[in-house]
């Protein structure tokens, strides 16, 4: 017996943080989780698996119209001419759509009830499937304490939607401990809402396959499903399978001052071959991270402009599968320099930025220009995936932590010499 387990669809989802300009394969990244989708309907038939479970999230929140809801209902009439179910549980994505719910699905798809546990019975494999969804977005309790336990002398899944006992970038859904999960009897526990695979645990298997297709620069690397063999009651492999169409990359290019600005698009090129390389054959988002400490740092920031540009066409000019460069994020350093500053006035202004790192209420008189900076800012660069506010705590902390990182450099130039 085989089976897919598949989790965070997000159908139809907007990959997001990807500015347009010519070149960039606009219709392709529309269509990616479709096409994501499509690779996981023609893997089950390919393998002939028995089932397919979707531990969560196979919606984006609601659909702008309801051609996703058609789009979905016939790709899974596919599976019913191959004779292949669906399991879906709902996740937090999931709760929020309102126009899902009146859905009708082939017969081939069950649905878990957002209410209570619910088990359905496969008896030609000898199998149980144990799963709940979610009745709304933000689901606290730990769901997994009511589900039965396993069915004795037969094959026993639990399908859930859940951080675990928390993973970093991750709402705290559905919280649960591994112990928790195991104490249930159940040999494979196919779990949704964490973006990247893991395998948490073997004995018994306790899996996240990931989600079908990376979304934003987060979500780098290969995305696909889990194909699970079972023999003789026994999960003989777990097989993580990707299907994405298009793969995120963050990359770093590291400057030496040996370098200069004009080889920038030469060694530019290198990692984006490099990248593509990696890919294995799929259309790349490439976010490219240039750091390094360099006497032409200030050069470079004024031409970061025209070095974008610059960059996006050596993108574009790239033989075989295309690189859209989603972003260019420059980090570099300037080399130590003379400061004309005084070792006092340095030690002073170090003086006060501990003061300020010690007691930050002491910052709040000098915060109403830093608020007049914040109204200035961009919309795009206050909202979206990595919102950026620069009164928030953790940007004021990181603030004054390269503050005082700069100083202390500077000072320390100045007591050697």
């Amino acid at each position: 017996m085989k089976f897919i387990h598949a989790a965070d669809l997000h159908l139809d989802s907007p990959l997001r943080g990807l500015d347009r300009y010519d070149g960039a394969p606009a219709e392709m990244i529309r269509s990616a989780s479709r096409r994501a989708f499509e690779n996981l309907i023609r893997l089950a038939i390919d393998e002939k698996v028995s089932f397919i479970l979707i531990a969560g999230d196979l919606f984006d929140g609601d659909w702008q119209d309801y051609n996703t809801g058609l789009y979905l209902v016939r790709c899974l009439g596919q599976l019913l001419e191959a004779q292949i179910e669906i399991f879906i549980i709902s996740g937090n994505h999931d709760a929020q759509s309102h126009m899902s719910r009146s859905l009708p699905y082939p017969e081939n798809v069950r649905q878990f009830s957002t209410d209570t546990p619910e088990s359905y019975h496969l008896p030609e494999l000898n199998l149980y499937i144990h799963g709940q969804g979610f009745a709304k977005r933000e689901v606290t309790e730990d769901l997994s304490q009511h589900y039965p336990d396993a069915v004795a002398n037969a094959f026993n899944i639990g399908l859930l939607h859940t951080s675990l006992d928390g993973k970093p970038g991750h709402e705290p859904y559905a919280p649960c401990t591994l112990e928790g999960l195991c104490s249930k009897g159940y040999d494979y526990w196919a779990l949704g809402h964490i973006h990247r695979q893991e395998v948490v645990r073997q004995s018994p298997w306790v899996v996240y396959p990931g989600n079908l297709q990376g979304r934003h620069i987060r979500e780098t690397g290969g995305k696909g499903c889990t194909l699970v063999t079972v023999d003789a009651g026994e999960v003989v492999e777990v097989k993580p399978i990707a299907l994405d169409v298009m793969r995120w990359s963050h990359e770093m290019l590291l400057l030496e001052d040996s370098h200069h600005y004009e080889q920038i698009p030469l060694l530019a090129q290198e990692v984006m071959i490099q990248a593509q390389q990696g890919a294995e054959g799929r259309e790349i988002a490439l976010r490219l991270e240039i750091a390094g400490k360099i006497s032409w740092h200030d050069q470079l920031l004024s031409q970061q402009d025209t070095l974008l540009h610059q960059l996006r066409a050596v993108a574009n000019a790239l033989v075989g599968t295309g690189v859209w460069l989603e972003k260019v994020v420059i980090q570099t350093q300037p080399l130590q320099e003379e400061s004309a500053v005084s070792s006092d006035t340095l030690s002073q202004l170090l003086q006060a930025v501990e003061r300020y790192q010690n007691d930050p209420q002491q910052l709040t008189p000098l915060l109403d220009d830093v608020t007049k900076l914040r109204e200035k800012l961009p919309i795009a660069l206050r909202q979206g995936e990595e919102p950026y506010d620069p009164l928030s705590e953790i940007a004021l902390k990181q603030t004054l932590a390269a503050v005082k990182s700069l100083l202390s450099s500077k000072l320390q130039g100045k007591e050697r010499t």
